[in-house]
């Protein structure tokens, strides 16, 4: 079991931002709001970010589970509309099961987060 994952930022303010707008519609919240790291979740922190000067993403990828497909769509619209850049629309895909809908896109630094759900 993974008990929390850390991702390092360039600018704290300007990544919370864009992950507020990217989690808010999985139902995930922020739990610690500090200056030097915020924590999301649902029930407890599990992503944390933190600022580290000259970060660069090489290869990061968080895939997140959603509710459903609205909370997809919903979730990559925030992102890519607070500072995220699109990878690929929301859509249905194979790649987790038959059934799945996923969406990709990155992080103001560049890291790979994908939303998904799969429905069988």
């Amino acid at each position: 079991m993974i008990h929390h994952v850390v991702i390092e930022v360039s600018d704290l303010p300007r990544s919370a931002s864009f992950y507020d707008a990217l989690l808010s519609p999985l139902g995930w919240r922020r739990h610690v709001n500090g200056t030097d790291a915020i924590g999301y979740g649902i029930s407890r922190p599990i992503l944390f970010l933190t600022e580290r000067t000259g970060v660069r993403a090489e290869g990061t990828m968080v895939s997140l589970g959603a509710p459903g497909i609205a909370a997809v769509k919903a979730a990559w619209e925030g992102g890519t509309n607070s500072g995220g850049s699109n990878v690929a629309q929301p859509g249905e895909t194979s790649a987790h099961g038959s059934g799945s809908y996923s969406a990709f896109l990155r992080d103001p630094d560049g890291h790979d987060i994908e939303i998904t759900v799969s429905q069988d």
